[in-house]
């Protein structure tokens, strides 16, 4: 993923990243965590009325000189102009969320490492089901502690891993997704039916999280739920709160309607 305004000094202040630039494991998975504490998921342009922008370069401005956030598109597409950036092999996959109750397009977009002989499943961009750090695709059968937050990998035999999470206690699936190669022209088709198709999450209701080092902020709606060091507080928000919220826990400025 390339954009001509992307500069790796600039996202690095953006996500005040100053640790090592080597290209490997341990540098992917610190700038990921950077990224996801200090770069909001969210789809304030939806809920105004827009389509979100899939030109690299206006996610650059959006994210980085504009302080805002994005979901999965931009936010793991803005981690892939970082990755080539440093030099690290990867590539783009599609998932079909597996969230909805009923069956789903492929319309999420995963990032893939590939280094020392091994592929590794990040994703910056599922809100509030977003894993910590890069998954290895060996990794299978066996849950995986992120902090507190448990999920699993299996690989079935039509090619396609399946990424679980544990809520209350029970297993629940998240997405499907193989390798087969995907440009970012390809996955204009699901930016379209995630920015304005009726049935779409996006489409129904405000959605922004952030990780945070202890757990996670979450406004889903007039829902606002906090979770620190495994603790849960969630409470209603009424409508003339939420720009005060977005600002105050999100750092976020709500767009103007078209």
């Amino acid at each position: 993923m390339h954009a001509d305004n992307f500069s790796l000094t600039d996202y690095f202040a953006r996500i005040d990243y100053a640790g090592p630039r080597t290209p490997d494991i341990d540098t992917v998975t610190r700038v990921m965590r950077r990224q996801l504490f200090s770069v909001p998921f969210e789809n304030l342009d939806v809920q105004a009325g827009k389509i979100v922008s899939l030109v690299p370069e206006e996610i650059v401005d959006k994210i980085i000189q504009h302080k805002r956030g994005g979901y999965c598109y931009e936010v793991n597409g803005l981690f892939s102009m970082a990755l080539e950036q440093l030099g690290i092999a990867h590539r783009l996959a599609a998932a079909r969320p597996m969230t909805y109750p009923m069956r789903r397009p492929r319309t999420h977009m995963v990032v893939i490492v590939e280094m020392d002989a091994e592929q590794w499943l990040c994703d910056l961009g599922f809100g509030a089901n977003v894993i910590r750090a890069p998954i290895a695709l060996t990794a299978l059968g066996v849950e995986i502690d992120q902090e507190g937050d448990i999920y699993m990998l299996s690989l079935g035999d039509d090619g396609f891993y399946v990424l679980r999470t544990k809520i209350d206690g029970e297993w629940a699936n998240l997405y499907a997704f193989d390798l087969s190669p995907q440009e970012w022209v390809d996955f204009m088709p699901a930016n379209y039916l995630n920015s304005t198709h009726p049935d779409s999450i996006f489409v129904q209701k405000l959605v922004a999280v952030l990780l945070t080092e202890s757990g996670r902020k979450t406004l889903a709606g007039d829902s606002f739920k906090t979770m620190s060091h495994g603790r849960v507080e969630k409470r209603t928000v009424a409508q003339d709160e939420v720009p005060g919220l977005l600002a105050r826990e999100f750092g976020l400025a709500m767009p103007s309607r078209l």
